[in-house]
């Protein structure tokens, strides 16, 4: 008689490391463990078009390095583990780095809303990053092609905004750069 395993459902951290990789994207907030299926195609092709835009801005531009998921980043001292969809560490921070996965605060997270993930990442990731060092946080809803822009602690401008069109790229008070968002929501295919 044949005895069929299963796969029981991961509760921490540690169990989630002993896993195989199952093409989800996990995170651990606030103790509990979140579990995100992979993305569908809209999403992936608005996360390649920003990648492409922060990597011609900022990367090539020689201020710092940006990254995409699955990227694991941890928050010193309080456990909490995320995945975003594309986040950039300055130059001068690129201490956080580490071979496996970011230690600390990136200086810029981006969180493509899914219908799966909007709760989350409008509520807890909020307030996470707010709390955690985070200088700026878009969360990209692609529903309403829109960009909400937090800035936190002393990150000069408006705390919140809501931004189509043209999405300014800013370092401090810097503006860096521009994102051109109806091409990045673009329902035609790259060419």
């Amino acid at each position: 008689m044949a005895t069929m395993q299963t796969q029981q459902t991961p509760k921490t951290w540690e169990d989630v490391l002993r896993m195989p990789d199952d093409g989800n994207r996990y995170e651990f907030i606030g103790g509990r463990l979140y579990v995100t299926a992979a993305p569908v195609i809209r999403h992936q092709r608005i996360s390649r078009r920003l990648q492409a835009a922060l990597m011609r801005i900022l990367q090539d531009g020689g201020r710092g390095e940006v990254f995409y998921a699955p990227c694991l980043v941890e928050f010193l001292g309080t456990g909490d583990r995320v995945q975003p969809d594309l986040l950039f560490v300055a130059q001068e921070r690129r201490e956080i780095i580490g071979e496996k996965q970011l230690l600390g605060a990136p200086d810029l997270v981006v969180e493509i809303l899914s219908p799966s993930t909007a709760h989350r990442d409008r509520g807890i990731k909020l307030d996470l990053y707010a709390r955690s060092g985070v200088r700026q946080y878009w969360i990209v809803d692609p529903v309403e092609d829109v960009v909400d822009v937090w800035r936190f602690g002393d990150e000069p401008g408006p705390g919140h905004e809501r931004v189509s069109g043209e999405l300014a790229v800013r370092l401090g008070v810097e503006r860096v750069g521009r994102i051109d968002l109806d091409q990045v929501f673009s329902r035609h295919l790259d060419v």
